[in-house]
């Protein structure tokens, strides 16, 4: 056991694709732990802080960026390390820091604050740069099928995002926000992106071949940063730093008649039509009461945390970048306060927890 001090401080965590592991980067290196049931796989000490650790599933090969007070390699680098040598093997070098970094089994994706390179992984050739407009929090979304990329990101006007499908070779802008966006996430397969504003209060899901709006979900009326948001086929989650992690239904999605949403601040989009609050009919804050409301909830410690659902249905792991782990489920048919099934710690090196 090894006490939690500056040393073992989390910088950086996410679950790889199939969210069987949680990456975590620290101020002396990085971890990779098991989330069902949590165990820690490994720990390697490099004696400098990893700001950014990407997983790719379960392989031996794991993407770096430095970070930190004292970072193990410059913030404008991209290092690919090799567990089973236990060194780096490339590195990919640019003009400004790395803010994003994702890996798929044929690509490596990387963030920058106003571009977007996208590296064939067999040979770390470029494929494609995209410009977006500024973007220092390194906002974009990836979808993780094995066979699809949908890659989502900020287009160049501010509250729009673009989505390029790269089987399809098929690129579309659209209108997500009035104001600037806050977090994009995709569905696996990459045919729905959910998006919020900087307020934090709207999530809204777009088809992403067409940019149709097919849903609007309220997470609360106060203002809040989103942290994450998750899919699942009839569900999405999301966290936030009101340390309350929502958890809506998408089952009506499935409804195939459309319409538009009426006094929309967004101008006229399309929608599937879903129940909407019996106080609709008060036009002065329609748009308000048109929303829909979280369906389950759950009250976490962590400002920051990321979330996926799990291998059983209607659970969730959520990662708290404080070091707090939880494994959770909600009642697919009352909803209410979901149900915490277990509790452990991403800061401690351990066999168990």
């Amino acid at each position: 056991m090894v006490s939690t001090t500056k040393s073992s401080e989390i910088l950086y965590c996410n679950f790889n694709q199939d969210h069987s592991c949680i990456s975590v980067g620290t101020q002396n290196g990085f971890k990779i732990f098991a989330t069902n049931p949590l165990s820690l796989s490994f720990s390697r000490e490099l004696g400098g802080g990893i700001g950014i650790v990407e997983m790719l599933y379960r392989c031996n090969i794991v993407a770096l960026v430095g970070g930190g007070t004292s970072p193990m390699y410059p913030s404008n680098k991209v290092m690919l390390w090799d567990e089973q040598q236990a060194k780096c093997i490339a590195e990919l070098t640019f003009r400004t820091d790395v803010k994003g970094l994702r890996l798929k089994s044929d690509k490596i994706i990387v963030i920058l604050e106003e571009k977007i390179y996208v590296y064939n992984f067999s040979d770390i050739t470029l494929i494609d740069h995209v410009e977006t407009i500024k973007n220092p929090k390194g906002l974009f979304a990836l979808n993780n099928h094995p066979e699809i990329t949908v890659l989502a990101c900020l287009a160049k006007e501010a509250g729009h995002v673009a989505v390029h499908a790269y089987e399809t070779k098929k690129t579309i802008s659209f209108r997500a926000h009035q104001t600037g966006i806050g977090i994009l996430s995709l569905d696996h397969s990459g045919k729905r992106l959910a998006t919020s504003s900087e307020k934090g209060t709207i999530i809204r899901i777009f088809d992403t071949e067409e940019g149709h709006l097919l849903h609007e979900l309220r997470r609360g009326s106060e203002y809040a940063q989103i942290s994450c948001i998750a899919f699942d086929s009839n569900w999405l989650a999301c966290s936030s730093d009101t340390c309350t992690v929502h958890v809506f239904s998408l089952k009506d999605a499935q409804k195939e008649t459309k319409s538009e949403i009426p006094d929309s601040p967004e101008g006229k989009m399309k929608v599937v039509d879903n129940p909407r609050s019996k106080f609709a009919f008060m036009k002065v804050i329609s748009t308000y009461f048109n929303s829909e409301w979280s369906f389950a909830q759950f009250r976490i410690k962590d400002r920051k945390a990321k979330l996926v659902f799990g291998d059983d249905p209607c659970s969730l792991y959520v990662a708290g970048c404080d070091g707090l782990y939880y494994s959770i489920t909600f009642d697919p048919i009352n909803g209410g306060e979901c149900t915490k099934k277990s509790e452990g710690s991403l800061s401690e090196v351990s066999d168990q927890f």
